[in-house]
């Protein structure tokens, strides 16, 4: 079987599994934009904008190191589907909310956590479990698909819940709880069983061997950090609603169409990455990736054209999505199994920090500045970052071959 293109889809066990990522990652960007405008609509305050950033974030950082060993302790594919049907809850609680009177802003908060909190839990777990679905030689192609398929519901779900705004909040916050329903069910559909390994008596040793692997990989450490700051810094998605209001003045179904670009660009280097993996200079491949991240940064943040802003998101969308595949391919090819939920678990606080803390750092950057010198100041960091990894990390620069 070829180890490029589409062969991972032949795994039974690999279609369900993206089904699920698939059906979870529009739900979770159906809730994002319909949470971004309806803050920013009923707030106009970039700060509130932050803020949903900061709630998500936090219960990743809080919970991540106990994430990690239930991720290496219990059935990966339970904490998964059980975490979805949790989130599916919270999408319902959402819709709820827009019932009340005077729509009160603090349940949202609340509720943005519960949502975080669950995503602590079960982005580890997922993560750790994709290496055990299908066989090693098929491992890139399928990072690539998987990867592909999550950046098409990207595209998806912020479209969809900019056109259901029409139809109200309440519609798109149930739409949100299905989808994430249905991931629950297509997990639950999968077939594996991963023998868990012996488990270790619970010790500040086993609790933080993630952290201690990842240190001592510098190229594992070099490729997660480069995502972490790069995208903190570059973090220009959570101000679109504002310059979906107030600069390009498109309205909410603009709103969905600008985030749904940086994943149209994502999508679709995935699928070329699906056919033709990086094989050779993987590491210098990254960090120019970066590089180009940030000048479409930059271009975006100046841009007052709406098709302009478009291509500067899918030029920045695409960029990201190199990163990201030699990083998830670095972290789950070159972890023992027994270990990859820890592991995965720091990965993703590392994931949810470049996201969601750097929503907040936008915020409340463009609190202080405003939205478009914020978005300068952040891509113009990027670069910064990327030249600076280039010689704190000489090995992540040198780094040949995808997998050793």
């Amino acid at each position: 079987m070829s180890s490029t293109g589409w062969a991972a889809l032949a795994v039974r066990d690999f279609r369900l599994f993206v089904l699920g990522r698939f059906l979870a990652g529009a739900g979770l960007q159906i809730l994002t934009v319909a949470l971004g405008w309806l803050i920013y609509d009923v707030t106009k305050s970039a700060y509130a904008l932050g803020m949903i950033g900061l709630a998500s974030f936090l219960p990743t950082l809080v919970l991540a190191l106990v994430a990690g060993q239930v991720a290496d302790r219990v059935d990966r594919r339970v904490v998964v589907y059980v975490c979805y049907g949790i989130q599916a809850l919270a999408g319902l609680g959402l819709l709820a909310v827009t019932l009340m009177p005077d729509m009160p802003v603090w349940p949202i908060y609340g509720l943005t956590m519960l949502i975080g909190a669950t995503r602590a839990f079960y982005g580890p777990a997922s993560q750790a479990l994709l290496p055990g679905l299908v066989p090693r030689d098929l491992f890139p192609s399928a990072v690539a698909l998987n990867s592909s398929v999550w950046q098409t519901s990207v595209v998806v779900g912020p479209a969809t819940g900019g056109l259901l705004f029409i139809f109200g909040p309440q519609v798109v916050f149930g739409t949100a709880a299905l989808f994430t329903a249905g991931a629950a069910l297509a997990f639950f559909a999968i077939r594996a069983r991963p023998q868990l390994p012996e488990r270790e008596p619970v010790s500040p040793k086993t609790v933080f061997a993630g952290i201690v692997f990842i240190r001592s990989k510098p190229v594992i450490l070099g490729a997660i950090s480069l995502d972490l700051f790069a995208v903190l810094l570059g973090g220009a998605t959570a101000l679109l609603p504002i310059f979906a209001q107030d600069i390009l003045k498109v309205g909410p179904e603009g709103l969905g169409i600008l985030r749904s670009m940086p994943a149209l660009g994502g999508v679709t280097m995935a699928m070329v990455l699906a056919q033709w993996p990086l094989r050779r200079r993987t590491g210098p491949t990254m960090l120019v990736c970066v590089g180009i991240f940030g000048l479409a940064t930059i271009g975006f943040g100046l841009s007052t054209n709406f098709t302009l802003s478009l291509a500067c998101l899918a030029v920045l969308g695409a960029a990201d999505m190199v990163s990201v595949y030699v990083r998830q391919s670095l972290v789950q090819g070159e972890t023992p199994d027994h270990m990859r939920g820890r592991v995965s678990a720091v990965n993703f606080v590392f994931i949810g920090a470049s996201n969601e803390l750097g929503e907040f750092e936008s915020g409340m950057l463009a609190a202080l500045v405003g939205a478009v010198p914020a978005v300068i100041i952040g891509g113009i960091g990027t670069i910064l970052v990327a030249a600076s990894w280039a010689f704190l990390f000489p090995e992540l620069r040198k780094r040949d071959r995808l997998l050793s």
